[in-house]
């Protein structure tokens, strides 16, 4: 059995059928790039011909240097004609990639009902329709179509699709368990079975109807594939294809096999995350190994032990897969959360001081009015700070006011007006904007940049507002989560209120003191550090 298996990525292709995914063909190729740099050796990049996105992305990778293969997909010839005269096929030939994955069916009932076609036909258009992109000189892979169910159901015609493809010249045959229904012990019996019986490199290539389809995959290795097809996320129709960011770590540190680099594993979570941007989907924070929780820990009992040896609640080192450890301050927080977090924020806090046992019940009560840091890293420092006498104030919040205009003639304005003092300076400034909460930003803003010049590097990137209580409908507590961004930093923040203003105004303000005591905290002198007591790790 091989110790090294083959990565193909299809998030390209396969995962693009998923629900609310669509790539631009310049959010393929920069997806492609990534993954060539991550060392997948397979990267399916769509059905060249399909579509205008497609069209343009094989035309564009023309002009790039690759490790992977890139591979174009489509299906076999059409019933009763020639494979020298499909267009599909000649598609595939003419997007001048090494490689082509074709599908074909392999449940005679698919043959009967969808192909319309004999049995014999079918194994006819597989096997014209490899032997003709083989005297193109590509490398060709049959996608075995519905390969399990097909199996359980005839045997025998299910062996003969593999071993026309083989005949065929066919260089990787690759069973699907298209439907998502099959179960691992299923997947592997089966793989034994057809082992013994074919001669060509065997692949897998499973669906998530049943949340198996990463132990499925991981099944069909252990039976004797050294092909694996997913997705990255598991991006893909329905309920998604195999993860590929479980997979690979799941195969390489826990199972000894060979799939990337080391050093590549290791930015497995930027390369997850990235996707998930690009392809503009929430990523799980509880996603295995390259969710943001993955390696989170906020029970006090875990953290304690995680402080002793992190081998007591991690399975694995989060550096291995480019991910790292949390601790997470809450209402179940205990002092070594505390203290932890402390630690990872910058401040020393000794655990044997009542300043210490104060913040940790300040955490607490705030929790209990609705508040979340979990997810508000800044609110929580500025906390700390405040906690241990260590925030200069930047600026006094002293009120805001906020019209809100609707006429038959123009749609919804709002503006806002804000008071502030800066060093003693009464500051009164008024700003239109998109929203309350926008013209509030924007009021905020011209009213600090005349002191604070380098405002102008932040900006929102996030908004998010839930309902705590939905049973006192709109008298309901709402908490509100702003993330904000500069040039170098990402940076969350937290506001609880009944009032949905209110919080937005306590997340926002938080948000721009951050930026702006953050920079100073920054830019302090070791000398300064130390003397006010910030101790850097």
């Amino acid at each position: 059995m091989s110790n090294v298996i083959s990565i193909f990525d299809t998030t390209l292709r396969d995962g693009t059928q998923g629900e609310g995914i669509s790539l631009s063909a310049d959010d393929k190729i920069k997806i492609a790039r990534k993954l060539d740099a991550f060392g997948a050796q397979y990267i399916e990049g769509g059905i060249p011909g399909s579509n205008g996105k497609d069209i343009e992305f094989f035309k564009r990778v023309k002009s790039y240097a690759w490790n992977s293969k890139l591979t174009a997909f489509g299906s076999t010839r059409r019933k009763e004609s020639l494979a020298e005269h499909d267009t599909s096929l000649n598609r595939i030939i003419e997007a001048g990639v090494p490689a082509a994955t074709l599908v074909g069916k392999s449940w005679d009932f698919h043959v009967h009902t969808a192909l319309q076609t004999t049995l014999e036909e079918n194994l006819a258009m597989i096997s014209d329709s490899i032997a003709y992109l083989k005297r193109a000189q590509m490398e060709v892979m049959l996608d075995a179509e519905h390969f399990f169910d097909g199996y359980k159901h005839n045997p025998e015609y299910a062996l003969a699709v593999l071993k026309t493809a083989q005949q065929a010249g066919a260089d990787w045959l690759v069973m699907c368990d298209t439907n998502g229904g099959t179960l691992p012990n299923e997947i592997s019996s089966i793989i034994r079975e057809i082992s013994a019986q074919v001669q060509v490199k065997l692949g897998i290539h499973t669906h998530n109807d049943c949340e198996l389809a990463v132990a499925n995959t991981l099944a069909a290795v252990e039976a004797g594939v050294t092909q694996v097809q997913g997705t990255m996320n598991g991006y893909g129709e329905r309920c998604g294809n195999a993860n590929l960011c479980s997979i690979i770590p799941t195969l390489q540190l826990k199972m000894g096999y060979s799939c990337i680099e080391d050093e590549q594993l290791k930015e497995l979570t930027t390369v997850a995350r990235y996707v998930s941007e690009i392809a503009n989907v929430h990523m799980p924070v509880n996603q295995p190994y390259v969710g943001n929780a993955a390696f989170a820990h906020k029970g006090g009992i875990h953290v304690s032990a995680i402080l002793k040896d992190s081998r007591t609640y991690e399975h694995i080192e989060p550096e291995l897969v480019g991910n790292k450890q949390r601790v997470l301050v809450s209402e179940l927080a205990g002092q070594s959360n505390v203290l932890s977090k402390a630690q990872q924020l910058g401040y020393e806090l000794d655990a044997s001081k009542a300043e210490t046992r104060a913040i940790m019940e300040r955490i607490k009560e705030l929790e209990h009015q609705g508040y979340q840091f979990e997810g508000a890293d800044a609110s929580l420092e500025l906390l700390l700070r405040q906690a241990t006498e260590q925030t200069e104030e930047p600026f006094v919040f002293e009120s805001f006011k906020i019209l809100v205009e609707k006429s038959a003639e123009r749609s919804v304005v709002s503006e806002a007006i804000v008071k502030l003092n800066i060093d003693g300076e009464a500051i009164y400034m008024a700003a239109e904007g998109n929203g309350p909460v926008n013209a509030l930003d924007s009021a905020l803003r011209k009213a600090l940049i005349r002191h604070f010049p380098h405002i102008e590097e932040m900006h929102l990137s996030d908004y998010k507002v839930r309902v705590l209580d939905e049973n006192d409908t709109t008298a309901a507590k709402v908490r509100v989560l702003i993330e904000s961004t500069d040039s170098q930093n990402t940076w969350s923040t937290v506001g609880v209120s009944s009032n949905v203003i209110e919080a937005s105004w306590a997340a926002l303000v938080d948000s721009i003191r951050y930026a702006l005591i953050g920079k100073e905290k920054r830019q302090l002198t070791p000398e300064r550090k130390e003397q006010i007591g910030i101790v850097n790790h």
